[in-house]
């Protein structure tokens, strides 16, 4: 099912006078949008920061990205935007192209299972070879566990007072093959713009610190999101590292998190994805993005836009625009 579900019909796209001779788009009720706060493809994006705002050129001519392009490669020096992964469009089919090659590129194997991560040795195990809980322990947990019908292992060990947060929160590290992070000269309040409002609520994510410019630290309470790392890694051009909150000092700081200012977002819900490709491409195309990102998070499509040059690892909030599409068929 999908995140998404209200639905709108392939639309039909009519050219529109702009500023340039090119046609241009605009959607015929494609889709329908509101304001809001698998796993990604491994396929590299270009470089960024850097990139933004550049076009290809040969001496007084820039070259279209688009190798489909009808009006031919090399073009007399017009409007240096839109931008789309690191290529300049010539015009609105050439941008819609190039938007429904990215997503086809991202929904590929959509369809495939999901299996849910299955950690190599349990909880109550791990922490019973480190010497953190006894076997008594451990059967009393389980013993509460079962008959209350919910809760996970680690819960109900805090509940019952038979392990602190702090092995607890550890021992999941372990499962994940991941460090615990600390909150200790984070604010987490002051990252928002690397991430929209709708994925740190929905899964859970908290962006701590930015470590030499190169390096975004990303937190989770319980259980890590690789899908999420990956996207995020491949629209900010930093490198992820992911682990685990202790749940007391997580919850505050994702609760003021949520609080803070986000980057503009818009979601949008389309019948297919011939729709939701028109709907992202006609965004480009209106924003004159100096740069625009599309990756997948799960079920949703994520379209980030440069509305102009970013300096340094993080873009101010003014700056960029968040796309959040999904479609029926999810």
């Amino acid at each position: 099912m999908p995140l998404l579900s209200r639905r709108v019909h392939a639309p039909e796209a009519r050219p529109r006078e702009g500023r340039e001779k090119n046609a241009r788009y605009e959607i015929a009720g494609e889709a329908t949008r509101r304001d809001g706060g698998g796993t990604a493809s491994p396929l590299a994006l270009p470089p960024w920061p850097g990139a933004a705002g550049r076009v290809r050129r040969s001496g007084f001519f820039s070259i279209c990205a688009n190798p489909r392009c009808r009006s031919g490669w090399l073009q007399l020096w017009r409007n240096p935007v839109p931008v789309f992964e690191g290529g300049w469009c010539c015009s609105a089919p050439c941008t819609l192209t190039r938007v429904q090659a990215a997503l086809a590129r991202e929904m590929d194997g959509r369809g495939s299972a999901i299996e849910a991560h299955r950690h190599r040795i349990p909880l109550g195990l791990a922490m019973l070879e480190q010497g953190w809980i006894t076997e008594e322990n451990l059967r009393g947990a389980l013993l509460a566990q079962r008959s209350a019908g919910s809760g996970r292992l680690g819960w109900w060990l805090k509940r019952q007072h038979l392990a602190s947060e702090s092995l607890v929160t550890r021992a999941l590290g372990l499962q994940w093959g991941c460090p615990v992070l600390s909150l200790e000269a984070c604010k987490p309040d002051g990252l928002t713009a690397l991430v929209p409002r709708f994925f740190v609520d929905a899964f859970g994510a908290l962006p701590l610190r930015v470590a030499a410019g190169k390096i975004l630290y990303l937190g989770f309470e319980d259980r890590l999101d690789p899908a999420l790392a990956l996207a995020v890694e491949r629209i900010t051009g930093l490198r992820v590292e992911s682990g685990l909150v202790e749940e007391s000092q997580f919850r505050p700081a994702h609760t003021r998190t949520l609080a803070a200012g986000f980057p503009p977002a818009e979601l949008i819900e389309a019948a297919a994805e011939p729709a939701l490709a028109v709907a992202l491409a006609a965004a480009v195309e209106r924003t004159d993005a100096v740069e625009a990102r599309l990756v997948r998070v799960h079920d949703c499509i994520w379209l980030r836009l440069w509305l102009r040059p970013q300096n340094g690892p993080l873009p101010e909030l003014t700056s960029v625009l968040d796309l959040i599409g999904s479609t029926a068929a999810h």
